[in-house]
């Protein structure tokens, strides 16, 4: 019997049925499979649809230019052919299973006429389901479900289909995606999963940095990302990809008492928003401390850990290749998130301009990420640094109907000075424009007049 929250994928006029009825002409059946399975079962909004066949490679892109709007073949060499059909992506893959050798980084694959050793290829059982789809008017998909993957998904277990170091040593990345799952689903990793993870968390090293860039990720973005990352860490993980993450876990000095930073940044990352760019810089905002920290008479302090944990977040993010926008702003946030700490005395206009100035377009990232900084017991310090933030935003929000403070720029730009001076680009354009850009920021908004007086000015000073 099917489950209901399936039925809606199999009308008549839908994808699933219209590929069915292609691939029965010709001789194949085809299986909805994976995570497409899955996510109908727990009635989440699911990505792409993908399917399965015993039809090799050049059956399936010869039969799905027959039907489809476009074709696309990146993945022909591990038997992944991709269609568009009315908007709708598709994927379909022949029967397979796939391990990596030794220690090369790219999986060997091998093509299967048993749909039934093809899930047990796959990474967990709650994945290793397949509908297989009706082949004549009349006939009902069957379930497909050789490894209890239903079973497992109504008690939120993450269990391998085969033995989990089968299945690990097959794709270690799986170790990886275990805890995305964590985070993804809410679902827990079985004893034999995690005793496994830590015992080949090693064999991670053979994975591409780019693909666990693309499984980290998704972990961080999770609506349970503070068990997945404790999980990465108490597994022993984290620290093949993440090395700075395991330094955090500082012990507790018995004279200068101080909170444990990996705890703290855990939760620092639980109380963000599930975006990307800022559950990355929570995540990475303290790595700078056990470099600087230091003992004196009023206990540990930090000092200037936001510079040494900009630089370590760049060093890190461009390890695991994170596109270059994604570093620089990632970093930018960890160096800026204790500049609200510095200026207890209040906001002046120079120092809310100069804050928005180096925010830029960051400045809702780092707003958020300073009050989810806040993790102390202590009510009446939390409730201090509320006040401050939201004092900060207030002067913002003063300044900025007073103020163009989203365009933070002197009255004149390069050109108008090269005019007006009669000079080549160079040198003393960048530094007229940085002593204009400092006018704005000290004084606020002024005129094209006032600009050029001020560059006579400066080009007195300088003769």
């Amino acid at each position: 019997m099917i489950p209901p929250r399936l039925q809606s994928l199999l009308r008549a006029d839908g994808v699933p049925a219209q590929l069915a009825r292609l691939f029965t002409e010709h001789g194949h059946r085809l299986y909805l499979v994976g995570g497409s399975v899955r996510d109908a079962l727990l009635a989440r909004s699911s990505g792409d649809l993908d399917f399965t066949t015993a039809a090799r490679p050049e059956e399936i892109k010869r039969l799905v230019n027959l039907w489809a709007d476009d074709v696309y073949t990146m993945g022909e060499a591990f038997g992944t052919i991709g269609a568009i059909r009315q908007g709708e992506v598709v994927e379909i893959t022949t029967f397979r299973s796939e391990m990596y050798v030794n220690e090369s980084r790219k999986p060997q694959v091998s093509f299967s006429d048993d749909i039934a050793e093809d899930l047990s290829r796959r990474d967990f059982t709650i994945n290793a389901m397949a509908l297989a789809l009706p082949q004549a008017e009349g006939d009902q998909p069957e379930m497909v479900d050789p490894h209890g993957g239903l079973v497992d998904l109504a008690s939120q277990v993450l269990r391998t289909p085969l033995d989990p170091h089968i299945s690990f040593g097959d794709d270690p990345l799986r170790m990886l995606r275990l805890f995305r799952f964590v985070s993804v689903l809410g679902f827990e990793g079985d004893k034999a999963a995690i005793a496994a993870v830590e015992e080949m968390a090693d064999r991670l090293a053979i994975v591409s940095a780019e693909r666990i860039r693309d499984e980290f990720v998704k972990l961080m973005v999770g609506d349970h990302v503070g068990d997945a990352l404790r999980g990465l860490l108490e597994s022993g993980l984290a620290h093949r990809f993440l090395p700075e993450l395991t330094e955090l876990g500082m012990q507790q000095d018995p004279v200068h008492r101080h909170k444990d930073v990996l705890a703290h940044t855990v939760a620092v990352v639980e109380k963000t928003s599930p975006r990307e760019r800022l559950r990355l810089a929570a995540l990475f905002h303290d790595i700078g401390k056990p470099a600087t920290r230091e003992f004196g008479p009023d206990g540990v302090s930090f000092h200037h850990h936001e510079v040494v944990g900009a630089r370590m977040t760049r060093a890190r993010m461009r390890e695991l290749r994170f596109p270059k926008d994604s570093v620089r702003d990632v970093s930018q946030l960890v160096f800026l998130h204790m500049r609200p700490h510095t200026l207890k005395m209040g906001w002046t206009d120079r120092a809310v301009r100069r804050y928005v100035r180096d925010a830029d377009e960051l400045l809702e990232d780092l707003n958020e990420l300073v009050r989810c900084d806040v993790t102390t017991r202590n009510e009446k310090r939390a409730k201090s640094i509320s006040r401050r933030i939201d004092e900060l935003e207030r002067r913002i929000a003063e300044l900025a109907e007073q103020e163009e403070l989203d365009s933070l720029r002197p009255p004149v730009d390069g050109n108008q000075v090269m005019e007006y001076l009669g000079i080549p680009p160079g040198p003393a354009v960048g530094e007229v424009m940085q002593m204009l850009m400092e006018h704005r920021l000290d004084h606020g908004p002024y005129s094209p007049e006032e600009a050029f007086a001020l560059i006579d000015e400066w080009m007195a000073a300088r003769s």
